[in-house]
């Protein structure tokens, strides 16, 4: 991310509201704390940092994701990032269950350029994406392709996470590599035939029924 904000790393910003006392930890973490004797309150973690949240090629929030469980999922606070005369956390609230979204002000983000994605980039993402301009310019390209090339770019520069299908889309592209010539395909085949013989025993060991087939 905009390199100027990693001097807001390893300070930590508080917010009390009601009972609660809130703590942002840029780059690091988001906590709730209970303020009260109850023998039960709540103490513990709403997000640890995640990624980035980009909208028109520019930095609007953090997204910090995986935090303590709460009912059927984590729970997770987008910090909106506002142009402020101080370093402070001025709002927090709960607009869908497990869900929180914090203000923070901030003087760093103030100047019109402070949160454009493109200076952030390394010189050979900057020309992937210069390229993706000129085939929208030249209508090679839809718009949608245009989004998907600027994911792709913000997933390779470590801005936002790959999602899953991606990654899965990774891992075959991987496989297909590995098993491009027959020395290669012979390792891997005796590398999996190996570890099925070790799992075959790990079954027998637990009483379980293995039933495999002639091809393995």
């Amino acid at each position: 991310g905009p390199a100027h904000l990693f001097r807001l790393a390893g300070k930590c910003f508080s917010f009390v509201e009601s009972t609660y006392k809130y703590e942002f930890c840029p780059f690091h973490n988001v906590t709730q704390h209970e303020q009260t004797f109850r023998w039960n309150a709540y103490s513990g973690i709403l997000g640890i940092w995640h990624e980035w949240e980009i909208h028109n090629n520019t930095f609007v929030g953090m997204w910090m994701r995986e935090g303590d469980s709460c009912e059927t999922k984590s729970r997770q606070t987008k910090v909106h990032l506002v142009c402020g005369k101080s370093n402070k956390l001025a709002y927090v609230s709960e607009p869908s269950t497990c869900v929180y979204s914090l203000t923070f002000e901030t003087p760093l983000v103030c100047h019109p350029h402070s949160l454009l994605v493109y200076p952030t980039l390394t010189e050979a993402l900057q020309r992937k994406w210069d390229e993706a301009e000129q085939l929208l310019y030249d209508e090679l390209i839809t718009e949608q392709g245009y989004k998907e090339i600027l994911k792709e770019i913000f997933e390779e520069a470590g801005l936002l996470k790959a999602t899953e299908e991606t990654e899965v889309e990774k891992q075959s592209k991987k496989i297909t590599l590995e098993f491009e010539t027959v020395e290669k395909c012979t390792k891997e085949y005796k590398q999996l035939s190996e570890e099925i013989k070790k799992l075959r025993d790990l079954l027998g060991q637990h009483g379980i029924a293995y039933k495999g087939n002639s091809g393995e």
